[in-house]
């Protein structure tokens, strides 16, 4: 296992959508475990494959408390089935876009299918902030990020600090 290097918006390969997963293989098993351990290191509560440069529908979460035990799960080739009309608002971040906080409104529970690392479908509903975070990471896999909920000024002031911050880094 290793840890990968997160992509920092704004990077084209962050607003492109991912392929469906075919190959259920040794390979795949890698990278979901490199994610995760990559997550947590970050540290961050969620991690899509094209945050690494990986354009595959995968996606790792682990929502548990600092003082819970981790609950990582791991989901390829996901789509919500079912979304409530009741919503929710978080305080939403993002590790390609760090020291970035902003509100967003999503429906509060979704219902996702998907498959695991050995290919098998599977169901999971989710509640709040897991909800929001499955959320969140399916919107990467399709080429979307949480700054898109917001204004168009919000959305550019973000955008410049990343843009300022990937110069300062590269400066390193």
């Amino acid at each position: 296992m290793s840890i990968r290097t997160i992509l920092i918006h704004p990077d084209a390969r962050l607003r492109k959508k991912c392929e469906l997963v075919k190959n259920f293989d040794s390979k795949l098993d890698n990278l979901t475990q490199d994610m995760l351990e990559t997550m947590y290191e970050a540290p961050g509560i969620g991690l899509a494959a094209p945050q690494i440069g990986v354009m595959l529908q995968v996606f790792v979460m682990d929502c548990a408390l600092k003082d819970e035990k981790p609950n990582p799960l791991i989901l390829i080739n996901p789509s919500i089935l079912w979304h409530s009309e009741e919503t929710s608002v978080h305080s939403e971040g993002c590790l390609s876009i760090p020291e970035q906080y902003e509100e967003v409104t999503r429906p509060k529970s979704v219902k996702v299918s998907f498959q695991n690392v050995k290919g098998m479908v599977s169901e999971i509903s989710f509640e709040g902030i897991e909800a929001t975070c499955s959320q969140h990471e399916i919107d990467h896999l399709n080429g979307k990020l949480f700054i898109d909920y917001l204004s168009n000024l919000k959305k550019k002031m973000i955008t410049d600090k990343m843009k300022k911050l990937k110069r300062e880094l590269a400066r390193k």
